[in-house]
């Protein structure tokens, strides 16, 4: 069989588009100001960071100026937990989260603790969902500040946002915090984001440069900046704007959001594909999360296996694939997420996240299954003596 290489990591990171290296190129060869000074120079570069808030605005559907440009999807946690944390600590200090966030959550939630705030981390199902009704109880008179993400990066489970909204909002001094980063551009966002007050989105997710993502904060919500400085981003986040990283943000998205119909739907066909073709070829093996969870993402554990080796085999033959979250992958740390869903330490060894793109083909897809059953059947034999 012909080696191919095959991209299965997508959800880690994806390949730069083309069209936006082409915008990034151009603002850095010739909108290459500062988007502060008042010179020409100046000015074009300003023109592209507006473009790119009313662009990202309009695929939300919020205004333009409830967008503010960040370094990323963990910068844009950090401010929106943090600095809603600070703002409304006069209310209570009682913060709520779930068992499942990524690390970039999860660790801003432990250093609230130590600095004093309560957190209840509200636990999933096998499939990786919240409780509705659990979240109902645990909203406090005290509580400021909910963070549920709307996609996980390990499983894919899509959390209710739309109901988890409505059950905060009876609360008036809560505000909902929504990490959107695996979400946006892959499923279908709630309406104007209606109830989230804060969301947090990262532009290496979709097809974008790294280094720079977004926070939309609603109208009239009062969050502290962590950073202090020259006042950009209305102050909310000073430094001068990452202006090609923006560019490419800008230009990603409007690809993303042009053929969103079709990407969508061509993801689930492949997701669907190699789902049934490791389930019903490899015996031993068991889904993690829902049948119904995001296009991209699809966990499966290889019974008698460990996932790191398996992740060699595989890229010896070209495919690349991951063992949970990129962030926390050299860390050794087994998945916090699946132990919280309840699965076994084998399921947990064994277990290996495929995240796709719809620039994969089906020949891409057959080739994975035919190569998973050989380095499967071959690492077993090892494992299981």
């Amino acid at each position: 069989m012909e080696m191919k290489e095959v991209y299965l990591d997508n959800s880690a990171t994806t390949k730069v588009a083309k069209e936006a290296v082409d915008a990034m190129v151009h603002a850095l060869t010739v909108a290459f100001g500062n988007p502060s000074s008042l010179h020409r120079k100046g000015m074009e570069a300003e023109k592209i960071v507006n473009k790119a808030r009313e662009k990202l605005a309009l695929f939300l559907g919020v205004k333009a100026r409830e967008i503010y440009f960040t370094s990323g999807g963990t910068e844009s946690n950090n401010l929106a937990i943090k600095g809603a944390a600070y703002a409304r600590r006069r209310y209570g200090k009682h913060l709520i989260t779930t068992s499942i966030e990524h690390p970039s959550v999860l660790e801003v939630f432990k250093q609230l603790e130590e600095e004093g705030f309560s957190v209840t981390y509200l636990d999933v199902d096998e499939k990786g969902h919240i409780n509705l009704e659990e979240l109902k109880q645990a909203i406090k008179p005290d509580t400021v500040v909910v963070s549920i993400m709307y996609v996980n990066n390990e499983v894919g489970s899509i959390q209710p946002i739309q109901d988890a909204a409505k059950i905060i909002s009876q609360n008036k001094n809560t505000l909902f915090h929504v990490d959107a980063v695996q979400a946006f551009g892959k499923i279908s966002l709630i309406p104007n984001l209606s109830g989230v007050h804060l969301l947090s989105l990262s532009a290496h997710k979709i097809y974008g440069p790294k280094g720079v993502g977004a926070l939309f904060v609603r109208e009239g919500t009062k969050i502290t900046p962590l950073f202090n400085g020259g006042g950009q981003e209305e102050g909310l986040r000073s430094g001068t704007e990452n202006v090609p990283g923006i560019a490419g943000f800008s230009a990603a998205a409007e690809l993303v959001f042009k053929n969103f119909g079709a990407w969508q739907a061509k993801m689930r066909e492949l997701k669907e594909r190699l789902k049934t073709g490791i389930l019903s070829e490899i015996p031993d093996t068991v889904l993690n999360g829902p049948d119904d969870g995001a296009p991209h993402i699809l966990n499966i554990s290889f019974l008698g296996t460990k996932a790191e080796v398996l992740l060699h085999a595989l890229e010896s033959h070209g495919i690349y694939v991951s063992t949970g979250s990129a962030c926390s992958s050299h860390k050794n740390a087994r998945s916090h997420v699946l132990a919280a869903m309840g699965k076994t330490a084998e399921e947990i060894e064994g277990a290996i996240r495929f995240s796709l793109s719809p620039f994969l083909s089906i020949e891409d897809i057959d080739y994975t299954v035919e190569i998973l059953k050989k380095e499967v059947n071959e690492l077993r034999k090892y494992v299981r003596r």
